[in-house]
This record gives structure tokens, C-alpha cells and sequence, in this order.
């Protein structure tokens, strides 16, 4: 399959030598009554950033976004997205520029009110932070945006972005200056682990289980799935992948009750093939535009999903993962 910007080999690991060369000699400088004093960066454990300089992001990131979305160009947002939701935004991006050259015709710039913040307090890189606002689309839902860097010198960029209802957003553990605590991705005390949900929801969607609660991504979305696998004329196979390296890492903050709020990210195939006489169904220009290949017997789509869940603490009543929201989108398309 092809690969988009949003696919290739992650920044994090490209840049491995110089972000350890940074990360190994960036300091933060404090005055004390007794002279300066010196706080390495990788191994104190500080705010990810200030709330206003959040905010600074969140607006920057708005209005990178609106250009890159009324140009259809793509470069305009470049360094302000990574990760799976930069890679469902390039090829977005990417399709509507081949099908309206001069532009979107119907762009309709996005804003965003009501911004609420949440940073966790780490040591180390990446630093990320929570944006949960209101947007002017998508309903009452709520938009939470993951924002990440991988050092000092990086701008901060969007990885993750999942619309959920008001009332789903959970309360976040917090001490008394009111930074969050970070979950570690290998940590225990959860239901599954956050590294270890991309590959256990894979499996889920291919064979079932119990370890997530019903709902439209879960039991609704096999259901509907099996239902598409097999029409006259055309049958449709599906593949699931985790992904959860460099950019595509998943990300986690405490809730009140112990649990966690979990974001991560999957890869999606989607294979139709038509029966002997029959033809694969004439996809939309959108699809078209991303696709590689002269569709005759077979058309296969690639996805990236982001996803957003409610991790509950280990042993502690229900213990399957909820998911509460999930955003995906075409990368790429093969014809053959």
C-alpha cells in the first residue's frame, strides 16, 4: 500500500540523535534566595506547558488548520498536525486539492470556544497536553485535541482529535496546583494497558471478546461489518492493525476514579472484491483521488482511526473499556 505524510516513519525516530542531544542538555533555570539553580528537563517532573502557552497552540493550530482546509493545501497545516489524525488530515487535504484545484468551495473556517486544558505534569519527552473545547460543528459534541512535542525547539502539533459527547468527558485527577498525572503506557493498574490496546481492539473488531463495552465502535461496528461482508455480487474482506509508535503512541491521563482516558490509534483495510461478471461499485471522487491502480476486480481502502476510551481501573467494577469516540479516514486506495 501507499504511504501519506502521515504515515511515514515517525519524526521521533528520525530525529532520534539530535532530540537526545537536545532532551541531554536542555535545562530550566530557577532563582532561589541562594543563586541559580539548575533543573534538567529530562528528569524533574514539570508541567508539559503553561496554560497560556496551550492556548497559544490551540489558536495557532485553528488557524493553520482553516488555511490548510480553504486552499486544500495541505503545507499551510503542516507543522501543526502529526501523528494519526495528521495523517487523516493530509489525506483529506490531498483528495479535495485533486477534485477542487482553486480550493474548498465550501470551506467554512472552524471555531473554537469554551477551550478547557488539561496538562499533565512528566518528566522527559514527549510533552503533550488535553484541549477540550466547543466547536461551531459537530453538534453539542465536545472536540479534544491531543497536542504534542518532542523538545523545545518543535512547534506544538495536533496527534490526536476525537468529538464526544458533553457529559462523556470524565474528571481528571489533579493536584493542588491543578496539573494532571499522566498514565504510562505500560502501567498495570488498568483494565488493559494503555500500549496494549491498539493490538487488543484489532482483535477485537476481527474476533469478538468481552473486553470492551457494547456501543457504536464496538459490537454495532462488527455487526454492521458483517452485514456489508457479503452482498450479491461483492464481497468485502476486513483487516485491522494496531499502531502505536512514535507519533501514533497512546497517550493517557488519570481520571478521578482511578481509571484512565486513553487516546490511541488503529489501522483499517477494507477490501471489496467483485464476483466473476460483476464490477466493484464506482467509489466517490474523494475515494478516487486517493487511489492508485485501475479499479477492475478489487478495490482496497486503507484507513487511520483515531480513538478515544474510558480505561477503568483494575479490579474495580466494570471492567471493560468504553469507547467514547473515534474519528477515522481514507489514506489510501489500491485498484486492481
Amino acid at each position: 500500500m501507499s504511504r501519506d505524510r502521515g504515515q511515514r516513519t515517525p519524526r521521533r525516530h528520525r530525529r532520534i540523535d539530535r532530540s537526545a542531544l537536545i532532551a541531554a542538555c536542555a535545562t530550566a533555570l530557577s532563582l532561589t534566595a541562594s543563586g541559580c539553580v539548575v533543573v534538567h528537563g529530562e528528569r524533574e517532573v514539570l508541567p508539559a506547558t503553561s496554560r497560556a502557552e496551550a492556548a497559544k497552540a490551540l489558536a495557532e493550530f485553528t488557524d493553520a488548520y482553516n488555511k490548510a482546509d480553504k486552499a486544500y493545501d495541505s503545507s499551510l497545516d503542516a507543522g501543526h498536525v502529526t501523528g494519526p489524525f495528521g495523517a487523516i488530515d493530509a489525506a483529506r487535504l490531498k483528495a479535495g486539492k485533486a477534485n477542487s484545484p482553486q480550493g474548498n468551495p465550501g470551506h467554512a473556517p472552524l471555531t473554537l470556544s469554551d477551550a478547557r486544558f488539561t496538562i499533565p505534569k512528566k518528566a522527559g519527552w514527549p510533552r503533550w497536553f488535553l484541549a477540550d473545547a466547543r466547536a461551531n460543528k459537530g453538534g453539542e459534541a465536545r472536540w479534544l485535541f491531543v497536542f504534542t512535542r518532542d523538545d523545545l525547539d518543535d512547534p506544538w502539533e495536533a496527534a490526536y482529535l476525537t468529538l464526544v459527547a458533553p457529559d462523556a468527558v470524565p474528571a481528571f485527577k489533579k493536584d493542588k496546583d491543578g496539573w494532571a498525572e499522566p498514565v504510562p503506557a505500560r502501567s498495570t493498574d488498568l483494565a488493559i494497558a494503555p500500549e496494549d490496546l491498539s493490538r487488543d481492539y484489532s482483535a477485537y473488531l476481527k474476533k469478538g471478546g468481552e473486553g470492551f463495552a457494547a456501543g457504536p465502535h464496538t459490537d454495532a461496528w462488527r455487526e454492521k461489518r458483517e452485514k456489508n461482508g457479503s452482498r450479491p455480487g461483492l464481497a468485502t474482506q476486513y483487516i485491522d492493525e494496531p499502531l502505536g509508535d512514535g507519533d501514533y503512541a497512546p497517550l493517557a491521563l488519570r481520571t478521578e476514579d482511578g481509571g484512565a482516558l486513553v487516546f490511541f490509534a488503529t489501522r483499517h483495510f477494507e477490501k471489496q472484491t467483485a464476483h466473476t461478471g460483476s464490477t466493484v461499485p464506482t467509489p466517490n471522487d474523494d475515494v478516487l483521488a486517493l487511489t492508485k491502480g485501475e479499479i477492475k476486480q478489487s478495490l482496497t481502502m486503507e484507513f487511520v482511526s483515531n480513538e478515544v476510551v474510558l480505561n477503568p481501573k483494575r479490579g474495580a467494577g466494570e471492567q471493560r473499556v468504553s469507547v467514547l469516540g473515534r474519528i477515522q479516514g481514507l489514506t489510501s486506495a489500491q485498484g486492481e
